[in-house]
């Protein structure tokens, strides 16, 4: 049993590496096309890579029961999985478009908020959080203090658009909570990527330049984005979740922040001072104190889709 927990924590952490180098990714891509073009051709790469998975497990469980989701009206199941996709393209199109204004690393950073914005937005369903996850709230919001408000006290418009973002990325978290027992996730997943890129290809076309010759020399950054960042991190998410515990789980996909300031120094050559470095301290601190405090949840509730 430690054996297969320890390869689920593998898994996972391979997983979040994904996630925090695909914020590098995003970041390379600005430099070609826009961040709805980006956006729309990155999750239609990942439905693609996602559908065999879809089709094998349909098959492999046909004329199974599966009381609660294969009994959900197909109408049911397509409303759910827009909607749960408006916000995915809500969230992504703000973190796309803020990414170009800042640097990746704080980018990851920042929508890494979405953790502790969670059991915040929880309180209007009723949900309590315990003391921990408020004091983790407290340090991340001194870490984000630190990491994108000036000395002028002024912030980057970047660092703001990432995070509006992280609050729909929260409330696509709760959102997950309430289906997650009711649809099958890989079809769940399924819907709202191809929601989030149909939105995201319809809004490029209306304000942003479509090059064949852009897309193709962007053709690295939105196949990690798409290939890796949405179709293959996903999978390992849930493959490793299997064993893992929930929030354990919860403490590494968070470490995707980390990844991110790695990935963005070892390749963009991006510089943090000193004073954002305490804020990435903090906010990290934050971040993992509030897990700590959270109270353990079902694996299926902590669905990542904000890399």
């Amino acid at each position: 049993m430690k054996t297969r927990t320890l390869k689920s924590d593998a898994i996972l952490l391979l997983a979040s590496a994904i996630w925090g180098f695909a914020f590098v990714a995003q970041r390379a891509g600005m430099e070609f096309v826009g961040p709805f073009l980006f956006n729309g051709v990155r999750f239609a790469l990942g439905t693609l890579v996602l559908l065999p998975f879809l089709f094998h497990r349909k098959r492999s469980q046909s004329g199974k029961r599966h009381p609660g989701r294969q009994s959900l009206p197909l109408e049911f199941r397509l409303f759910s999985g827009m909607l749960a996709g408006f916000l995915i393209f809500a969230g992504a199109s703000l973190q796309q478009v803020g990414i170009v204004y800042t640097t990746a690393g704080k980018a990851g950073f920042i929508t890494g908020l979405y953790v502790l914005l969670v059991p915040i937005l929880g309180l209007l369903w009723g949900k309590a959080s315990r003391r921990l996850t408020w004091a983790g709230a407290v340090l991340a919001a001194l870490g984000m203090y630190f990491l994108s408000v000036t000395r002028d006290f002024t912030i980057a418009r970047g660092d703001l658009l990432v995070l509006a973002g992280a609050f729909f990325w929260a409330l696509h978290v709760q959102l997950i909570d309430g289906l997650v027992n009711r649809l099958e996730a890989l079809e769940l997943a399924v819907y709202q990527f191809s929601t989030c890129a149909f939105l995201s290809l319809a809004v490029a076309l209306f304000t942003e330049p479509i090059h064949r010759d852009a897309l193709q020399a962007a053709y690295l950054p939105i196949l990690y984005a798409g290939v890796l960042s949405v179709g293959v991190a996903y999978t390992l998410q849930l493959v490793g979740q299997k064993e893992a515990h929930p929030s354990h789980a919860a403490i590494i996909l968070s470490l995707e922040a980390v990844f991110a300031v790695i990935g963005g120094w070892l390749i963009l050559h991006e510089r943090l001072s000193s004073r954002e470095i305490l804020g990435c301290l903090l906010m990290l601190s934050g971040m993992l104190l509030s897990q700590a405090g959270s109270p353990p949840a079902r694996p299926e509730t902590e669905t990542k889709s904000a890399g």
